[in-house]
């Protein structure tokens, strides 16, 4: 009779547990969005004990769309947990178009969405949480980094990014155009395998469309320039602000004119003039202390020139980049001179004045 009763009693708590579930991605408008069947929900409650109601000494980030907190859930797992700001104008519907999107792409170069949290005007992720930072964070912070960025590790950071990024271009339905490439968008694990975070920015495209004329929305130094004057939004967006990426990650420097003021020439610029002397190598970063492979940092220079040129045609596909990048394809094809844009004035200049701009220097992990 014991058993019987509480075999009641748990299905009542199972059935009950699954209504409330239920009821949530109502609310959330969740059931019928595809890829979210398999999202885990979490609770406001849950995740403010998660970060010790969002304490500071737990935020980790500040990106365009919000902030990040790290957080320990009951079961132990750290967990990366973004939580949208209410100055972010995006609604509820991008919301889980975000989330939609999310979901559904599964790549080892790409951060992975564990869950989510809709309660109100609370919109929430939930990332997996990786401890070895951004490239912004380590690489590129300008000091001291625990992290040994030897040859072979950059390498390998560049073409994880590729291989991502191809996937988002090539393989992901509807294609993914992230619009904001850059360091602090890649996140590094344990092994310092690369994973591109933060599709708070990204675009679907229809298939039967070959660009969308948009607000401007990314990170002045990776702009193209076609989008960065006239919103001209395609693929070789990202493929630019990658090239920019590449050129940072075997310079170890970053391409923000603001924390450069003095020099004469831009990270762009300089690789530039370095190619037309034919001295490519010298780009290279000198704390490597001459311990690469000349062919190989020559190789990948080019490819970093050739995704920058000025004009986005002659940039190459993503796919083309990882086959160049793991040694496939040479990158001896013809290179014309990169676009720059030096600074917002310069933006400003050459934008028509009907254009939003809508540049960020905020320093993010997602």
């Amino acid at each position: 009779m014991g058993l019987v009763l509480l075999s009641e009693v748990r299905k009542k708590v199972v059935y009950k547990c699954r209504k409330q579930i239920t009821n949530v991605r109502k609310k959330a408008n969740l059931i019928n969005m595809p890829g979210l069947d398999k999202v885990k929900i979490y609770s406001y409650n849950e995740l403010r004990d998660a970060t010790n109601n969002f304490n500071s000494s737990n935020k980790i980030g500040q990106g365009g769309f919000g902030s990040v907190y790290k957080g320990k859930l009951k079961n132990g797992s750290v967990v990366a947990i973004k939580v949208l700001s209410a100055e972010s104008k995006q609604g509820v519907r991008q919301f889980l178009n975000e989330l939609s999107v999310i979901a559904k792409v599964t790549h080892e170069n790409l951060v992975r969405l564990d869950g989510c949290c809709v309660e109100g005007d609370r919109m929430i992720l939930i990332f997996s949480y990786l401890p070895m930072n951004s490239l912004a964070q380590t690489l590129l912070c300008g000091s001291q980094c625990d992290i040994e960025f030897n040859w072979e590790v950059r390498l390998k950071i560049c073409i994880g990014v590729a291989r991502g990024l191809a996937f988002l271009h090539e393989k992901a339905k509807p294609v993914i155009i992230h619009r904001d490439i850059k360091a602090s968008n890649v996140l590094l694990d344990n092994d310092l395998t690369p994973k591109i975070s933060d599709f708070g920015l990204a675009k679907l495209f229809p298939a039967n469309l070959t660009h969308i004329s948009t607000r401007v929305a990314g990170t002045l130094g990776y702009l193209a320039p076609e989008y960065a004057i006239h919103g001209h939004l395609t693929k070789k967006a990202d493929i630019y602000s990658f090239g920019v990426l590449l050129l940072e990650i075997v310079s170890g420097r970053c391409n923000d004119p603001e924390k450069y003021p003095y020099e004469d020439f831009s990270l762009l610029e300089r690789a530039w003039m370095l190619y037309e002397q034919g001295e490519l190598t010298n780009l290279v970063d000198p704390s490597l202390n001459n311990e690469f492979d000349p062919k190989e940092a020559s190789q990948f220079i080019k490819v970093g020139l050739l995704c920058t040129q000025e004009k986005p045609k002659p940039r190459p596909a993503m796919s083309t980049v990882v086959e160049m990048l793991t040694g496939q394809m040479d990158a001896d094809g013809v290179i014309t001179k990169p676009g720059v844009i030096t600074d917002i004035m310069d933006l400003r200049i050459r934008a028509p004045s009907s254009m939003k701009l809508s540049t960020s220097h905020v320093f993010s992990q997602f």
